[in-house]
């Protein structure tokens, strides 16, 4: 069976793109499965798949982040991985469905688990807003002028939260210019009532998912799958966590990534393998996603110069 891969809600559970993608495995929050509930289920699922990966994003409540480590210490196991991907909670959905895709491959569980930090870096994530006035604790610069138009009703704004933050106020028709490619290292503040420049896309080719909360526009689709270039468009339901996660109910949330398995194999076959010097593994990358030691040792820490008992003149 290949590589179990789980998320924490199972709003945060794409459709498979073909019949060979498995679904993921549900872990549920303390509030839903008491622990020995989640012991047995954790239980069964290494009896099956073997190896565990699970997806840990920095906004998951704090106790059911406790709960996955409390199952993990009880079990004794060193076949659980547990990831920690800061994305936004679309963005997370779309990285469980590729690894999901590429759990059927001919990858062990370690390089799979170390191929999400990989595959997030080739994620665009962000959402179009009708407010920006709680959006700096996603990490998105937010200027004064940006919040205080925030409180006009017929704002908008368009946000990339990732792979580099970038806001833009959308003109008075609800567009702006956007491209593809270009550089990424770019930030820009919103300002001017007017189109403003939006993010560049992805200079690959991708398939754009979007999910609608309470603002009705349709200038995701409309207007900046086009712009993108995306090979596709597909529409899911808002996952629960987005409206915390953004600062607002007012949003449409959209990720795009890498549709196609064979680009996504390539990809994660092209990068070195190593061998995990803690317990054995293989990954790629720096670090080992299931004991997350890292792929070289830390430098020894310099010894104090021995006394020589003698004083000082």
């Amino acid at each position: 069976m290949p590589t179990a891969i789980a998320v924490t809600s199972d709003d945060l559970v794409l459709p498979a793109p073909d019949r060979h993608t498995p679904g993921a495995a549900l872990l549920h929050p303390p509030e839903q499965h008491d622990l020995e509930s989640a012991l047995a289920g954790t239980s069964a699922l290494l009896e099956r798949h073997g190896h565990l990966v699970a997806l840990v994003p920095p906004w998951l409540p704090r106790a059911t982040v406790q709960r996955l480590h409390t199952v993990r210490a009880i079990l004794e196991t060193d076949r659980i991985a547990l990831l920690d991907i800061d994305l936004p909670p679309l963005g997370t959905a779309l990285l469980a469905r590729q690894l999901r895709q590429l759990s059927v491959c001919d990858f062990s569980p370690g390089v799979i688990a170390s191929a999400a930090r990989l595959l997030s870096h080739y994620i665009y994530a962000g959402a179009l807003l009708g407010s920006v006035a709680k959006l700096d604790r996603v990490r998105v610069p937010v200027g004064l002028g940006a919040h205080a138009r925030s409180w006009s009703p017929s704002a908008q704004f368009a946000v990339l939260a990732h792979p580099t933050p970038h806001l833009a106020k959308l003109g008075s028709g609800g567009g702006g210019r956007t491209g593809r490619g270009g550089s990424h290292g770019a930030s820009h503040a919103a300002h001017g009532a007017g189109a403003a420049a939006l993010p560049a896309g992805p200079d690959f080719a991708t398939q754009l998912t979007f999910a609608r909360g309470q603002l009705a526009s349709d200038w995701v689709a409309a207007e900046l799958a086009p712009a993108w270039q995306v090979q596709g468009v597909m529409e899911n339901p808002l996952p629960a966590a987005s409206p915390a996660w953004w600062g607002t109910p007012k949003l449409v949330e959209f990720a795009a990534g890498i549709p196609d398995l064979s680009v996504l194999y390539q990809l994660v076959a092209s990068v070195r393998r190593e061998q995990c010097r803690w317990c054995g593994l293989e990954l790629i990358g720096d670090r080992c996603g299931f004991c997350a030691a890292p792929l070289t040792a830390p430098p020894p820490t310099a010894a104090a110069p021995a006394s020589t008992g003698r004083s000082r003149p």
